[in-house]
Parts: structure tokens; C-alpha cells; sequence
């Protein structure tokens, strides 16, 4: 049996948001919520790095995703800025995340004002908030990282960039029958 870990609160938390995603994860349409996270760590030979994504739970397509050597804000907000301006995303979208400092950060809530996004958090400790995402790097971690050795950044990247582009356009979802990106441009 497993021991479960202690919630740890930190004290640089300025903001925290309400769970407006309430474990819905089959959304009907595209731009209504998203969910995100950080997969805590990718070994490489020499350090490690982090892999950040942002999942649209119509059909679970990959909106947009980073590669950094660190888990601060700015990998989080630089990569969500990437996302608004390339999607396209609608005002209104709810982005669904863990109670990490990234997320609780005032330059996380600045974003959100900015870009019109509510943000929504899974409740403090609770390792079923964000089960969509955990899947995404479930999957991920056992269909491409865990299969490889990694060298350097570059091989990280390609390997993440060619995983995503294989798990939107060509991964077909079973209970469906359809890729993400099919599931997700049909109800658009």
C-alpha cells in the first residue's frame, strides 16, 4: 500500500481560483476548457528538463506545448501567450490547472486579465483535478520518453515535437474511431 504524500501549501501563492471544470473532461466543443501542466522531469544525459502542455478537452488535441530547463512562470505564460495568439482562442476559455506557484503567480493572474481566460484549479492535493492532462503524459512518458535515451536538448525536442504531431494528427482514440485533431475540428 502506498503512503499518500502531504499536500505541501507554499507561501508564495498570491492567487488561487475556484474548480470550474469539476472533473468534466469530455467537453462538446473546441475552446470552452483547457487543461495544463508541467511533466516534472525528462532525463537527459547530462540534467533535465520540463515539458509543459496545453490540451483543448474537445477531442484532447495538443494546443501547444514548451521545452524548458526550468518550471518558472514564464515558461507557463510564454507558452499560453503562443497558444492565444495562434488559436485564435476564444474570450471566455477556462483553463483548468494544479495549485502549482506557476499557476498561483501574479504573472499567471496578469495573463489572465490580458488574454480574457478564466482560470480554474483542482482542489489542494487532489491527484484527480487534472486527470486529463496526466493521461496526455501518461501516454507520452510510456509510448516515446520512457522508450528512449536522451543526449541533449535537441533530441528532447524532436522527440516531443514528432510524438505530438504522430499523438493529434494520427493517434486514433478507441471508444471514437477518430484522431484528436478529427474529433476536435468536427465539433468546431
Amino acid at each position: 500500500m502506498r503512503r499518500r504524500k502531504l499536500y505541501t501549501h507554499y507561501k508564495q501563492a498570491v492567487h488561487k481560483y475556484p474548480n470550474l471544470l469539476r472533473r468534466a473532461f469530455n467537453q462538446p466543443l473546441p475552446n470552452q476548457f483547457c487543461v495544463t501542466d508541467i511533466i516534472t522531469y525528462i532525463s537527459m544525459a547530462k540534467g533535465i528538463l520540463y515539458l509543459y502542455a496545453v490540451i483543448d478537452l474537445c477531442g484532447k488535441l495538443v494546443l501547444a506545448y514548451c521545452v524548458g530547463s526550468d518550471m518558472t512562470a514564464s515558461l507557463v505564460t510564454d507558452t499560453i501567450r503562443d497558444v492565444w495568439q495562434k488559436e485564435k482562442v476564444a474570450d471566455g476559455l477556462s483553463l483548468h490547472s494544479d495549485q502549482g506557484s506557476q499557476y498561483t503567480s501574479q504573472a499567471y493572474f496578469d495573463l489572465s486579465q490580458e488574454y480574457h481566460f478564466r482560470p480554474s484549479m483542482s482542489s489542494p492535493g487532489c491527484p484527480y483535478g487534472n486527470t486529463a492532462m496526466e493521461n496526455f503524459f501518461g501516454t507520452l512518458k510510456t509510448e516515446c520518453l520512457y522508450r528512449m535515451k536522451f543526449s541533449c536538448r535537441s533530441e528532447v525536442k524532436q522527440a516531443v515535437a514528432e510524438y505530438v504531431q504522430f499523438y493529434n494528427f494520427e493517434r486514433i482514440n478507441l471508444i471514437s474511431g477518430l484522431t484528436p485533431f478529427e474529433i476536435w475540428s468536427k465539433a468546431a
